[in-house]
């Protein structure tokens, strides 16, 4: 986890390579499937060719609902980009917070949960965070 947390945004190398800025960073969301109003500047999605098709528009898309994110294709940007370069190297859940962190649409506002799995419940994971956080902090911190 150290390193995605080094590296979950390194994807933004690409804008040095000519992508431009606004391609490479900003909400990551599902494509081919109908997109939600809460995606930053969502009236610019009209220019994607998906937005012409049908299937495309509707709740789950040419998705089945529940398939996992694992089996959606997503938004190309800084993400992604490094997503692919790491997959190889690192372990699943470090994949996965680098390839989901500007999820913001889901994790923020809790769109495209038709294509989510079931989630654990806090009750059954809470413990193993308990035991990583607690050495480090006090029960209740003064922010």
């Amino acid at each position: 986890m150290v390193q995605a947390g080094l590296l979950h945004s390194l994807g933004k190398v690409v804008c040095s390579y000519g992508e431009p800025q606004w391609a490479v960073v900003g909400d990551t969301f599902p494509a081919s499937c109908g997109y939600s109003d809460k995606i930053v500047f969502p009236e610019y999605l009209a220019a994607y060719p998906d937005s012409a098709v049908p299937q495309c528009q509707t709740r789950p898309g040419v998705y089945e609902e529940g398939c996992g994110l694992a089996r959606v294709k997503l938004s190309w940007g800084h993400d992604e980009y490094q997503y692919h370069a790491v997959k190889d190297y690192l372990p699943g859940e470090a994949r996965y917070t680098i390839r989901y962190h500007s999820r913001y649409p889901g994790h923020r506002d809790g769109q495209y949960g038709c294509l989510m799995t079931e989630r654990p419940k806090l009750a059954a994971v809470k413990p193993c965070y308990d035991e990583l956080v607690n050495p480090y902090f006090p029960a209740k911190i003064a922010w």
